[in-house]
């Protein structure tokens, strides 16, 4: 997988590549599918979402630019693989799911493997987390049709934004807070779920 996927597609950082290979991806992943762990591509995890293709992972992980000591922002817990690489990087890592059957899932599996910097919400993306903002990085593992205004806010002066964009297909974008100005770099031509919208924030952004 890291070198035949990850490698030879270009991911050259060797941070993201030794948490790609250290956290093991079949633990994330139903017992139906759990012998496709390793191939190139997204799969089912339950309730509509998936666990993302490996290489996105690791490319959206590199794009994030993060150093030991950051905190990290995740939007879209889905099954926690995202999660555990980020906190293999990152010294706190928050990550946000509104579906409940999968945070708690989530929450329950990052622990048994012994992840004590990750805080994990059942919660609205569209909202981010105010508690503990400003964040030094933001990943958004669903695709709103707009970036969120909320997620910008609490990025760090500096801070760093990697979010798919568009509705049926989208495009990965890389953004950075420069004075507190949108410094937008579009990636690749990418593929994810829609980013479901919570009952509080469809009250506030009507």
């Amino acid at each position: 997988m890291i070198n035949s996927q990850i490698k030879a597609r270009g991911v050259s950082d060797e941070r993201v590549l030794k948490a790609m290979f250290k956290v093991e991806r079949h633990l994330f992943v139903p017992l139906a599918h759990r012998d496709l762990s390793y191939e190139d591509g997204p799969l089912p995890i339950g309730k509509g979402q998936t666990i993302s293709q490996p290489y996105i992972v690791a490319l959206m992980t590199e794009l994030l630019e993060l150093k030991e000591g950051e905190k990290v922002l995740e939007i879209g817990t889905g099954s926690g693989y995202q999660a555990a690489i980020l906190a293999e990087l990152a010294k706190e890592v928050y990550t946000i799911e509104l579906l409940k059957p999968l945070a708690e899932r989530s929450q329950k599996l990052l622990k048994e493997l012994g992840y004590e910097n990750i805080k994990v919400k059942h919660g609205d993306g569209f909202l981010g987390w105010s508690e503990y903002a400003p964040f030094d990085a933001i990943i958004v593992t669903c695709a709103p049709e707009e970036i969120p205004p909320v997620l910008f806010e609490q990025l760090a002066e500096g801070g760093r934004l990697v979010i798919p964009v568009g509705s049926d297909y989208q495009e990965l974008r890389q953004i950075k807070k420069k004075e507190g100005k949108i410094i937008s770099k579009d990636i690749i031509s990418v593929r994810f779920v829609p980013m479901l919208r919570g009952e509080e924030s469809k009250k506030q952004f009507k």
